[in-house]
């Protein structure tokens, strides 16, 4: 089966700082792949990457049987324009850490505003979905909070619901905890895990190992760049293989 993100040979690198390495990742669809490892290890770049935030050195991100970011003419990449990049990117949801909602809006507004934009819907149809995903993440009743006047947890709620009223193909999520007190954590991690049980595809860089062992389908560690372990929740986590992956974890996990 094709899988729904198809990595091969991602190199990035910022000034003399290889970022990437030589990524190979293939994740089937309807699957959540949680992206452990320690901070600089290229983690939230190789998310970047596979929605184009990020333009790779060298290697291909396809998605869903398309190439993200470019045109191949023979052998040769050819860097699509912006229109072009916008639409693909409307099919791959990203969830940031810091929420990066519009504080003038509401967040009905908030949820409502892309799919008028990008998918063309009427006022009243966008509506109409940004309620029904609010409800599905448990903010019905603060529709017509501005961001200001809510929690942390519930403003990444919101950022959550508008990355569904796009209907992506897949959704990433760039430590969508780390920004919040502790409290907050398990209202987020619940709707991760309602999404993972409906069969959304998803690619979460996390330290919740917690639930990295009860959601994820692949988890995937990297280190300096590279992928170093790769494989179901059970063996990477309570047995991991390597020497590295072993390091870390006695570290998160203490």
């Amino acid at each position: 089966m094709t899988p729904m993100v198809r990595l091969r040979g991602v190199h990035k690198t910022f000034g003399t700082h290889e970022v990437l390495r030589g990524i190979d990742l293939d994740l089937p669809a309807g699957s959540v792949t949680v992206i452990l490892g320690p901070s600089g290890s290229g983690k939230s770049t190789l998310l970047r990457t596979i929605n184009h935030l990020e333009k790779v050195d060298r290697g291909t991100v396809v998605v869903d049987g398309q190439l993200i970011g470019y045109r191949q003419v023979g052998d040769r990449l050819y860097e699509l324009g912006e229109r072009l990049i916008l639409r693909q990117r409307a099919d791959i949801g990203f969830v940031f850490q810091n929420f990066n909602l519009f504080p003038h809006l509401t967040a009905l507004e908030n949820v409502a505003e892309a799919p008028v934009a990008t998918r063309r819907l009427t006022r009243a149809q966008a509506r109409e979905r940004a309620l029904a995903l609010l409800d599905r993440v448990g903010l019905a009743d603060r529709a017509g909070a501005y961001p200001r006047q809510l929690s942390g947890g519930q403003q990444q709620r919101v950022a959550i619901a508008r990355a569904l009223a796009l209907e992506p193909k897949l959704i990433l999520f760039d430590e969508p905890t780390s920004a919040l007190d502790p409290e907050l954590v398990g209202e987020v991690l619940d709707v991760l895990r309602d999404l993972a049980r409906a069969g959304t595809t998803m690619v979460v860089v996390t330290h919740e190992i917690g639930f990295a062992r009860e959601a994820a389908d692949t988890v995937v560690f990297l280190d300096a760049g590279r992928v170093v372990e790769q494989g179901p929740p059970g063996a990477v986590l309570d047995h991991p293989a390597h020497e590295r992956t072993r390091a870390f974890l006695s570290k998160v996990l203490t």
